[in-house]
């Protein structure tokens, strides 16, 4: 299936305090991410895939077209993903917590800017997981709580910015979210992850380096689209 490259509605926006459910479904082996509030009406469909790279697959439920996907290494803890025609790293920032960055376009300043730094961190205990995504003013954007044990309810998605996120913005946090959620499930359940981490080199996206370059495309996606409309 091909990315999407056909722009989003210049209105598409979403309510800065909604929250959308994650749900999968054993018999089809898919989830479903859906607003708590019309959980009949999902938005995303997410298939799951241990035999290709890209693990995590990430398509419109309306369309079908492809968003997004995440990959997830065996060894290495940091993942990446691609989303419309972009692709992007998610670095660790720590060898043994959780906590990553990734280079964002949809939460950039200015149309066709340059990326900005966001953040994605977490704390779990026996029961459940909490991811938070920050933005480069380390200001909460979006929530993510996660449940180890449940086997069809996988968590809830809140989005808790002071301002309206639009469906690009909210493709991004879908995407990136459960990259980070099912690296650190890998992380967690594999020994070779221990090894990944002693052998990372945590710390920023820099300027120039493999991570960041994997971004650096002039073309204006869907994402570019889908901001410009927000902001005019």
């Amino acid at each position: 299936m091909e990315l999407s490259t056909q722009p989003s509605p210049p209105s598409s926006s979403t309510n800065h305090n909604q929250s959308l459910r994650v749900d999968f479904t054993w018999v089809k082996f898919k989830s479903s991410i859906s607003p708590t509030s019309d959980p009949t009406q999902p938005l995303y469909i997410i298939d799951y895939s241990t035999l290709k790279k890209e693990c995590i697959l990430v398509s419109s439920a309306k369309t079908g077209s492809r968003i997004g996907s995440g990959i997830l290494p065996i060894i290495s803890i940091n993942p990446s993903f691609k989303l419309h025609d972009r692709k992007g790293t998610i670095k660790a920032l720590s060898r043994f917590k959780t906590s990553y960055t990734y280079l964002s376009y949809a939460f950039s300043a200015s149309f066709n800017g340059p990326p900005v730094a966001m953040h994605w961190t977490g704390n779990s205990d026996f029961k459940t997981w909490d991811f938070v995504c920050l933005d480069p003013q380390q200001m909460p954007v979006a929530k993510f709580k996660a449940n180890w044990w449940s086997l069809h309810k996988i968590g809830v998605i809140e989005f808790v910015w002071d301002r309206e996120i639009s469906e690009a913005m909210r493709d991004e946090i879908v995407v990136t979210g459960l990259t980070v959620m099912y690296c650190m499930v890998i992380r967690t359940c594999s020994i070779l992850g221990l090894f990944g981490a002693l052998a990372a080199r945590p710390g920023p996206i820099k300027e120039g380096s493999k991570e960041g370059s994997k971004q650096q495309d002039s073309s204006v996606t869907s994402t570019d689209q889908a901001r410009v409309g927000k902001q005019d």
